[in-house]
């Protein structure tokens, strides 16, 4: 695989260095054999969890206390870009659990992290997420789906959409409305997933991402304790957009991936395939794109690196994730089509990886924010709200 000159000159430490290498040799191993496999039969490959855990990326977030492997958010990038080079799936069902550690982590009790992290480090048990519903994506703050407080606890009533993880999921992060209307009325739960009146209604069919599980949660007086309850009562929208924010690091990392996987994948068919007696990759229709394509990848890793950096140095960071996710999705989506196009006919069939990558780049631009969102967030921070 082609590495950048970003990555080679990074001042990376060793430990960074090793967990990159470990992810990309997992996902050499692991992955690539099946991939193709998995993404024609839409096949969530449970398995591959716990091989993932045996090498800490399960728990890569999570502190050794609470049985993980305590790495940086710099690390983290780096092994969701390496597993995203090859199925950009597996990343974001990484990607999604490991936001969910993280939101614990900053939003919890010590009761709930002692009760959680160490299963969810271990690979035992896998993070789901439920905040969209069929009637508010991108306008959170417009959920409908109710905590209603009883004796002991509360009741969940509810339907939830396009749940990552969630016919798999052990616990869900939910965000459901105990208050009056707007944010101040969502909070957020831990729940149990093996809680009576939780059904899987739907399991979503997607354009791409094959290998991640996606569906429609029904809730229907789900009771959760009183210590289900993340963070304070009322303080649910915060608490999502907090998780939201460390996730779309995570997405932009997989955005990265994917367009590393193009450039590996463009860069060996321009050398192998010749046209008009020369390898394609000595017409300057195809180098230009390839160029481009590098290009684009070392500032889509710098951008990726600040924000998970300043993660790192616990400094706000919630534009710089903006900006990173924005660019990053960008550039993959633009770049999946490059090199579809760069290896012509055979792009367009599944002999060649190119075709996932193609559907595959899509969702970045959608998932844990549209781009359309992350501009409303990067030119509120420099306008200011004028409305």
């Amino acid at each position: 695989m082609l590495d950048s000159g970003v990555r080679a000159q990074f001042d990376l430490t060793e430990e960074q260095r090793q967990i990159a290498g470990l992810a990309a040799e997992i996902a050499q191993r692991e992955i690539a054999p099946h991939i193709a496999q998995w993404d024609r039969e839409h096949t969530f490959p449970r398995a591959l969890y716990t091989k993932l855990d045996g090498a800490g990326i399960m728990g890569i977030l999570v502190p050794e206390a609470y049985g993980g492997v305590g790495a940086d958010y710099v690390s983290y990038s780096l092994a969701i870009e390496e597993l995203a080079r090859i199925d950009a799936g597996t990343a974001v069902t990484v990607s999604v659990h490991s936001m969910i550690c993280s939101a614990i982590l900053r939003l919890g009790n010590e009761a709930q992290k002692r009760q959680w992290l160490p299963e969810l480090a271990g690979g035992d048990t896998i993070a789901g997420f439920a905040l969209t519903e069929p009637d508010c994506g991108s306008d959170a703050a417009a959920l409908r789906a109710s905590a209603k407080r009883v004796d002991g606890g509360f009741l969940l009533n509810g339907r939830k959409q396009w749940c990552t993880n969630g016919s798999y999921a052990g616990v869900t992060m939910g965000m459901f409305r105990t208050g009056g209307a707007g944010a101040k009325g969502v909070s957020a739960f831990l729940v149990d997933n093996a809680s009576p009146g939780i059904t899987v209604e739907k399991v979503t069919e997607k354009l791409g991402i094959h290998t991640s599980n996606t569906c429609d949660l029904a809730f229907d007086d789900v009771f959760v304790p009183e210590s289900a309850l993340l963070g304070n009562e009322g303080d649910g929208f915060g608490s999502a957009m907090t998780a939201l924010a460390g996730g779309r690091i995570g997405i932009a990392a997989q955005a990265t991936g994917i367009l590393a996987g193009c450039l590996d994948q463009s860069v060996a068919f321009a050398k192998y395939r010749v046209a008009f007696g020369r390898a394609i990759g000595a017409f300057e229709g195809v180098s230009f794109k390839i160029a481009q394509m590098a290009m684009d990848l070392d500032a889509a890793r710098l951008l990726v690196y600040r924000a998970a950096g300043l993660a790192d140095a616990e400094k706000p960071f919630v534009i710089e994730a903006s900006k990173a996710k924005l660019f990053a999705s960008t550039a993959a989506r633009k770049h999946a089509a490059e090199a579809l196009q760069i290896h012509g006919g055979y792009g367009y069939t599944t002999e060649f990886a190119i075709e996932r990558f193609y559907r595959d780049a899509k969702i970045t631009e959608i998932y844990e924010g549209t781009s359309e969102i992350q501009q409303i967030i990067i030119a509120r921070s420099l306008l200011g709200k004028l409305d």
